[in-house]
């Protein structure tokens, strides 16, 4: 039951739920503690796509196989969670966010440059990375989930396969 209510079926990550409770905790944390730390949104592009020409089953496929790929690219202290659908977070605590947090957005796309070996087919798939970070950003863990999913549909707005960190302007706009 455990696993059920706080672990995605598809992929074996953390979903929606135990994802906001270890945000949640790592802000509790790094509050007290003086620490920082980065939250990346990644949402794939065009996803649809695969699922509409493929199926659904290399769709799943594609994002247990992402899910695998992305665990490589973070700490074990990190946490990586699938939200729903094609979407993402990672929680990162660390002293040099900003370049810390770019670092890793950088591994997540060049982990992404190999082609996805799905049921005989090639696919090849880009994100999009918002990210924001804490406390500079915002101290709240919903706030910063939201945060990083405007900066997210900024990088979609650039052009898609793109990172952008959010930034007050974004809230303006």
């Amino acid at each position: 039951i455990q696993r059920l209510a706080f672990y995605d079926e598809l992929t074996g990550l953390p979903n929606r739920r135990l994802l906001m409770d270890r945000l949640e905790r790592a802000v509790t944390a790094s509050t007290r503690g003086g620490g920082h730390g980065a939250l990346l949104f990644l949402d794939l592009d065009n996803f649809k796509g695969v699922n509409d020409t493929l199926g659904h089953a290399i769709g799943d496929e594609l994002l247990t196989q992402l899910g695998n790929r992305l665990v490589k690219c973070v700490r074990t202290r990190d946490v990586i969670g699938r939200l729903g659908g094609d979407e993402f977070a990672l929680i990162l605590v660390m002293n040099d966010c900003r370049s810390g947090a770019a670092l890793v957005a950088r591994k997540v796309r060049a982990a992404l440059q190999a082609p996805f070996r799905l049921m005989g087919h090639d696919v090849m798939v880009t994100a999009s990375i918002g990210i924001t970070i804490h406390p500079d950003d915002t101290r709240d863990a919903t706030t910063l989930l939201r945060y990083a999913d405007m900066a997210m549909y900024r990088a979609k707005q650039a052009g898609r396969d793109a990172t952008c960190f959010f930034t007050a302007q974004m809230n303006v706009d």
